[in-house]
């Protein structure tokens, strides 16, 4: 009797064993199955500054996108400080994102901090502005060429007889600023009585704008135009000209934000390049999910742009 209990016990243990591995397997073969896209995305975004209703209606975008995706979508703001940024990227970094989303501050500047995401094996997607080196999987924005050209186009056209005209410049460094300016210039450069009388970096800041718009009225008053490389520094520049009287000169922004769009409305600003930002934002966060997937996506992402001018 007692050989039988025995044997009954070694049995049941022996089955209780086999159980148990076969559980293990099938959990360890489910456990195969899985993937960390099975889970939640989670997306790091360094946005330049968001003292700029620009980028901040383009996170806006990015957070509707990353809600309705199910992702988690870190924003970290720069502050306009390259410095800030390679270190707000080095945390993203060790938080263990899985993709990283970069609005560059200065295009060469973060490209140390893109060589480090790089090496952690996350991939780097730019947003509105692109790095100068570093690998990047895919870059959105608007054509920024195209648009320094729309706007160069649109002061040639209004202004028949030629006329002296005044550029402020973005972020020495920054992507736009080059690209805006480049653009502009091929059409500008090639035009019959046209001549840039004063060229000066103004930051994207609508205070610099105006400062900097009071300093050029202080020896070049005979200008007929102002071509800015963003709506802040056009408003600025806007009040500057407005507080000296000079209502008849065209003023042209580029963003389309809000307030620029109402003044062209009000026939204060003469026109502004639109961009889409919420747009490119949504469009940042819906590559970063197919990258995260394994999914190929475009080099360049466009997103289209548009002049807003008035009556």
């Amino acid at each position: 009797m007692r050989k039988a209990v025995g044997l009954l016990a070694a049995l049941w243990l022996a089955g209780g064993v086999l159980a148990g591995c076969s559980l293990d397997q099938n959990n360890a073969s489910s456990d195969k199955g899985k993937t960390k896209q099975d889970g939640e995305v989670k997306i790091g975004l360094s946005i330049s500054t968001l003292n700029n209703p620009f980028f901040v209606t383009l996170k806006e975008g990015a957070e509707k996108a990353a809600k309705d995706e199910g992702a988690k979508l870190i924003v970290v703001d720069a502050q306009n400080d390259s410095a800030k940024q390679i270190n707000d990227i080095e945390d993203l970094i060790q938080q263990h994102v899985d993709v990283l989303l970069v609005n560059p501050t200065d295009s060469s500047a973060v490209t140390s901090a893109i060589e480090s995401a790089n090496s952690a094996n996350i991939p780097v997607i730019t947003v509105d502005r692109s790095a100068d080196g570093g690998k990047v999987v895919a870059h959105i924005a608007s054509d920024n060429v195209a648009g320094g050209k729309m706007a160069a186009q649109f002061i040639v056209d209004h202004l028949k007889n030629g006329g002296n005209i005044v550029e402020l410049e973005g972020i020495p460094g920054s992507s736009a600023a080059r690209e805006r300016g480049e653009g502009f210039h091929q059409v500008i450069d090639k035009a019959a009585n046209m001549k840039v009388v004063a060229k000066q970096a103004a930051d994207f800041d609508r205070a610099k704008g105006l400062s900097v718009m009071e300093n050029i009225l202080q020896s070049h008053k005979d200008i007929q135009a102002v071509f800015a490389h963003n709506d802040e520094m056009a408003l600025g520049a806007l009040e500057a000209l407005q507080a000296h009287g000079m209502n008849n000169v065209l003023v042209v922004g580029f963003d389309a934000t809000d307030d620029a769009v109402k003044a062209v409305k009000e026939g204060k600003m003469a026109a502004t390049v639109a961009q889409k930002p919420a747009l490119i934002g949504e469009k940042a966060v819906e590559a970063a999910i197919r990258v995260h997937k394994g999914e190929k996506v475009d080099k360049f992402i466009p997103v289209p742009l548009e002049l807003v001018q008035g009556q």
